[in-house]
């Protein structure tokens, strides 16, 4: 990924293990994903996940404590306890559908029911992919690694102009990219 590499030693100089720190086991990921199909209560977590109590209650703190979900009381009942994704938790679905498409591509054959579609057309959503600030697809020969002071400086030294980011709806041209990958 060029001529440089990230700090491999130093924790603190990557988001990659504060991010396994707040999530980085099985449980927690279990939990997200239920969080994500609209469970809120510990009893619902307690069933359909078939967690131990302790686990789970160990785990849900965690969750609380790094940001991901929040523990509200219920509406209805005040002595119960809802939890809830935040921004943050919620900006973990492109990691778990990431993970999700890799299990189904490299775990055992598993046929997927139900199958997670795109809203607007239900049909399947393509593969998670890594894109550039303009909407190109990125494959790992595309990756590099910079200083800071150098974004946008080419390797030949010109000066690259920022895109416009995308936003969520943009369409992404993903059979046009293919053609131009394979001319290339």
């Amino acid at each position: 990924m060029g001529d440089i590499r990230e700090p491999l030693r130093e924790l603190t100089e990557c988001g990659l293990p504060q991010a396994l720190e707040a999530m980085g086991e099985r449980w927690s990921f279990m939990i997200l994903r239920a969080s994500f199909n609209g469970l809120h209560h510990f009893e619902e977590f307690l069933t359909e996940l078939g967690i131990a109590r302790n686990i789970l209650s160990n785990r849900l703190a965690k969750l609380v404590e790094n940001g991901i979900l929040k523990r509200d009381p219920c509406a209805d009942d005040k002595r119960k306890i809802e939890y809830r994704l935040t921004e943050k938790g919620l900006d973990l679905l492109p990691a778990m559908v990431a993970l999700r498409q890799w299990g189904q591509k490299y775990g055992a054959e598993v046929v997927e029911n139900p199958v997670l579609v795109d809203e607007r057309d239900r049909l399947p959503i393509g593969p998670t992919s890594i894109l550039s600030h303009d909407g190109r697809i990125l494959g790992p020969a595309d990756l590099h690694l910079v200083e800071r002071n150098n974004l946008g400086i080419r390797a030949d030294g010109s000066r690259a102009q920022a895109g416009d980011a995308l936003i969520r709806g943009d369409v992404v041209d993903i059979a046009g990219a293919r053609k131009a990958r394979s001319a290339a």
